[in-house]
């Protein structure tokens, strides 16, 4: 059996994964709960998740169905506490969050459209993808 990769997904990725359905950061949600790869949280995330998602038009959906996404990815995601703060890494206060919950639950990948902010992931073997190259690593999936 082949083993999943851990992945942290960037805010900017749901956000245009629920604003379209159309393109790779939709297609990567939709992999949500089929165990493609494993999604990594932390509480701080999830936090940032929902504060983001909640924003009036952000995303074309009603809070219910924000909160019913939410509750989703809570289901599907492997919860990771934070052992280390890594701060500061990066200019937004805001990625320092995505970096830190790919760093404590040692994610192999993070998912990003922003791959220039996470430039310092290096330093700690986290690859920063897009949501389409990510898909391109993931031979045989529809």
């Amino acid at each position: 059996m082949k083993k999943r990769p851990k992945v942290v997904i960037d805010t900017n990725v749901l956000v245009a994964g629920l604003r379209s359905r159309h393109g790779a950061s939709f297609k990567l949600l939709s992999q949500l709960e089929r165990d493609v790869y494993e999604l990594c949280l932390t509480v701080p995330l999830l936090m940032e998740y929902e504060d983001v998602l909640s924003r009036k038009g952000m995303v074309p959906l009603g809070q219910r169905d924000v909160n019913a996404i939410l509750d989703m990815v809570c289901r599907v995601a492997t919860a990771q506490e934070i052992h280390f703060l890594w701060r500061p890494q990066l200019r937004d206060p805001k990625d320092e969050l995505v970096l830190e919950a790919a760093v404590n639950s040692a994610a192999s990948h993070l998912i990003t459209h922003n791959l220039a902010d996470f430039a310092p992931a290096h330093r700690f073997n986290v690859r920063v993808v897009s949501p389409r190259d990510f898909l391109s690593l993931q031979p045989g999936e529809p």
